[in-house]
């Protein structure tokens, strides 16, 4: 058996690698070390933003040669360890059980609601001509720039050219600096852009949406806002930030990322409850969201759950469905993270992600379906191939 069908003999499809080096060379050629050296469809990386993200793509594409890379930077990354900072996650998906195409949108900036619609359809088209089997057989991954404040329309327009094939992500992210971030694609790390990934498999897979909140029964209004900026001025037709903390039962003086970490609100949208995190305080009094958010908009209050356990709910269902999982690909709120860490159950959590083969990287935003969301763990578990009899 030779060294790329090894890598792959546990059934799964997909070869799980992480970089711990400092150095960018180093780092690349760890990677190359636990990765197959042909047999892949595409290597997906989550690198931390300590490492420069340009020189990371060349140093790349030096050791995987042709071989398609796509990736982004982090606000941390999940791991074979469970939560950590400062490393590379990547992924390599064999080319015996994945078809994978993929497509860059530049210039979000500017970006127009056909441009979405048009990618969208020419990837889902080239899939198409690539692979075998329906539309069932496949989903998609979008990585964006997490600061782009676009990803409510980029999603929405590629929503409705992939028809039923679904879509989960990630927004990129820069630790907690909120400055840039970098999307991967070609050998070269872009900013104020995304990538938009579609994967035929033979496999069993499953998306996956986890959140530990529930809506209170206090509600605010938006009264005031600026939609372009996602800036939040007034709530119930007073300060933003005091009508908020008065709502959620904190110090207006206390706000800080913790606080909005462990006191989301929710938004309903086709009959489910989706958490809405803030960003940041501004000296005017005004909140920062991480989502869209337009005047009128009705806000809930959350009541948290124990995150340990719906996330375990999480897995059980996954296997009563799907059967054995090989890796869970996930793409989780960097808020969720220090919520847990500012109450105690991080440590369990992480236990939790290493027992059950969760990878990805913690985002500024999460995407499932067609909705962008935070707060929330997204992604898509994959199963493995039927053992031969």
């Amino acid at each position: 058996m030779g060294r790329t069908e090894s890598r792959f003999s546990d059934g799964s499809g997909v070869v799980i690698a992480q970089a711990k080096e400092s150095d960018v060379p180093a780092a690349a050629a760890e990677l190359a070390a636990q990765l197959p050296a042909d047999g892949l469809a595409m290597i997906l990386v989550f690198a931390s933003p300590s490492y420069d993200p340009q020189q990371f793509c060349t140093e790349l594409a030096k050791v995987f040669g042709d071989t398609p890379i796509c990736g982004c930077t982090t606000a941390g990354e999940l791991s074979p360890d469970g939560w950590g900072d400062n490393s590379v996650v990547a992924l390599g998906f064999s080319a015996l059980d994945f078809t994978i195409v993929a497509r860059p949108l530049l210039d979000l900036a500017n970006f127009r609601m056909e441009d979405g619609r048009r990618v969208g359809s020419e990837l889902r088209q080239e899939l198409a001509r690539n692979g075998n089997g329906g539309d069932e057989k496949s989903f998609g991954l979008l990585l964006i720039d997490g600061l782009c404040q676009r990803e409510e329309a980029v999603m929405s327009s590629i929503y409705a050219a992939l028809d039923n094939i679904p879509v989960v992500g990630g927004s990129a992210g820069d630790g907690l600096r909120f400055e840039k971030t970098w999307v991967f694609h070609g050998g070269q790390a872009h900013t104020d852009a995304a990538v938009l990934i579609l994967l035929k498999t033979s496999l069993p897979f499953r998306l996956f949406k986890c959140d530990n909140f529930e809506p209170s029964t206090t509600k605010m209004v938006v009264t005031e806002a600026d939609i372009e900026r996602r800036i939040v001025k007034e709530i119930n037709a007073e300060p933003a930030a005091e009508e908020y903390s008065r709502a959620v039962g904190i110090m207006d003086t206390d706000l800080d990322m913790f606080s909005f970490a462990s006191h989301p609100v929710l938004v309903r949208a086709g009959g489910a409850y989706y958490a809405r995190s803030i960003q940041q305080v501004n000296p005017d009094g005004s909140l920062n969201f991480f989502c869209a958010v337009d005047e009128g908009m009705v806000l809930t209050v959350a009541n948290a759950r124990n995150p340990v356990g719906t996330t375990q709910e999480l897995f059980e269902e996954t296997r009563a469905e799907i059967g054995d999982v090989s890796l869970y690909l996930g793409f989780e709120c960097i808020f969720r993270r220090l919520d847990a860490e500012q109450h105690q159950f991080a440590r369990d959590i992480s236990q939790l992600y290493r027992e059950n083969h969760v990878v990805g990287f913690h985002t500024y935003g999460e995407q499932y379906r067609s909705m962008h969301v935070n707060q929330t763990l997204t992604g898509v578990a994959i199963g493995k191939r039927p053992a031969s009899t």
